[in-house]
Order: structure tokens, then sequence, then C-alpha cells
């Protein structure tokens, strides 16, 4: 599958330590890396964000940066092992869209969708061809229904419903282990257990596939969304109840696409 990293604070850290360790093991997820840094620079607003579809482990870029320190108040990495869709820079996360309202959007998903028929249409409206990427598109159509029905811009409590929502229609059957960033909440859900947890620190909230240092990582709730804003946990949806079990395997996946 994938691996997952996240960082959210009310101040920069340095997560060097963090993405060392997290990067070393794309020796197994080899498919392709990814990183969104959203941290202000000069008292302006900035989005750093780097793909590459080969491992991190040979990418001269991440050796380079990995050579100092790695500040970020909210940040977000992916490294890939393909299991839908080819190996190209169209299906590395994390994937990016903007709603009606101008927001944008960044994804990353560690998991795979057996049941996928809400997905279905967004085949043809992907880039790429991962099902990962057409969570995102379902999640922006249903941002949009919500702001054309409201007639202007969500406000925080009413992003966090639409994406509650879109994660509980989606969760039967699925791995869905997420990070989602819009511009100013970072959401984090896990549906399997012991693949997603977190760590608190003075700056903020980190949170890792597995963990990255020596320090004790907590599993996160299973099948319940959670809103981080400056580090600090902002809303906490209801436990929708969908837990992954990994008992489905890769060769049984083509009815996905049979319809």
């Amino acid at each position: 599958m994938c691996e997952l990293f996240g960082f959210t604070g009310a101040k920069q850290k340095d997560v060097r330590q963090e993405l060392t360790e997290f990067f070393r093991h794309s020796i197994i997820h080899s498919s392709g890396w990814g990183m969104a840094d959203f941290s202000p620079a000069d008292g302006q607003r900035r989005i750093r964000f780097y793909t590459e579809p080969v491992s991190a482990r040979k990418s001269t870029f991440v050796s380079s940066l990995l050579q100092q320190p790695v500040s970020c108040q909210n940040v977000m990495a992916h490294i890939r092992r393909a299991t839908v869709g080819g190996i190209s820079s169209k299906n590395c996360h994390p994937f990016v869209r903007v709603d009606v309202s101008g927001r944008q959007w960044h994804l990353i998903h560690n998991g795979t969708i057996f049941s996928g028929l809400l997905l279905m249409p967004y085949r043809k409206k992907q880039e790429g061809d991962t099902d990962s990427e057409r969570i995102l598109l379902y999640l922006i159509d249903q941002m949009d229904a919500a702001i054309a029905k409201k007639g202007a811009a969500l406000n925080s409590f009413e992003r966090f419903r639409v994406v509650e929502q879109m994660i509980s229609a989606l969760s039967y059957r699925n791995k869905l282990n997420l990070i989602i960033y819009d511009g100013s909440q970072m959401y984090v859900h896990v549906n399997m257990k012991d693949t997603l947890y977190s760590r608190e620190t003075e700056e903020g909230t980190c949170i890792a596939t597995v963990p990255l240092t020596e320090e004790k990582w907590e599993p996160l709730p299973l099948t319940t969304l959670q809103v981080f804003q400056n580090g600090q946990l902002k809303y906490r949806g209801k436990n929708h109840h969908n837990e992954y079990i990994d008992t489905i395997h890769l060769t049984d996946m083509s009815y996905e696409y049979n319809i």
C-alpha cells in the first residue's frame, strides 16, 4: 500500500528527523513520493509542492532536502506502493483540487477502494488512474454542492461535516486512511487497526502510518474523523463503525471495474 505523514502546529517544527525515517521506508514503498508544505515564509502564505514517480531513496531532491532543517507548520508527505494505477507523476500524492469557492484541497491516501460505485464516474475525469484521486474528485463535488446549496463559502464546521459525510459514504468495505488539508484545517481518518498513529509535541501534532521516532506514539481512533487546526484537535466526528479488516486480496479487485 502506502505510508502517510503529516504535521500541524501552532508554530514551525523541524521535521527532518521524522521525514528522514519516513522516506527510508520507500525501500518498500518505491512507486513514487510527494510532499506539500503549507508553512508561511516572510509573512506570506506559500505552498511548496513536490512529487516524483521514483523511490524517495533514489531521489536526489529528497537527499538534498534532508541535508538541512525542514521547518514546517503544516505539512503532508506520502510514499507510494502502487496497487491501483501505474507508476507516473500523475499518480503521485498529494492530489490537489480547488472547490468553487476558491479553496484548495490536498489529499493523501493509504488504502484501496474495493467497493467503488460512487467513484466510478470520476474515472473519465481524473488525470491519473488511481482510486485515491477519485476520492478527492468526489469530495470536491460534494463540497461544491454544499456551497451551491448555501449560496456562499462554507465555514470550518460546515466543511468538516461535508468531509465526514463523504468518508461515511465511502468507508464501507474500503480501506480509507486519509490526511486532507484545506488551507486551514487538517482532516485525519483511519479505519484499519494500527495503521495510523499520532504524537503530541511542543509545536503540534505529528501523524504517521507507523511510529517514526523512539517517543511514544498513540494509535488514532478508528472510524472517526478528526480535524486539527494549528496542532490542536478542533472537531471530532461520529464513529461510523466501518472498520476495514484486511481479508480481501488484490486479486479480488476486478469487480470494482467490471460494471
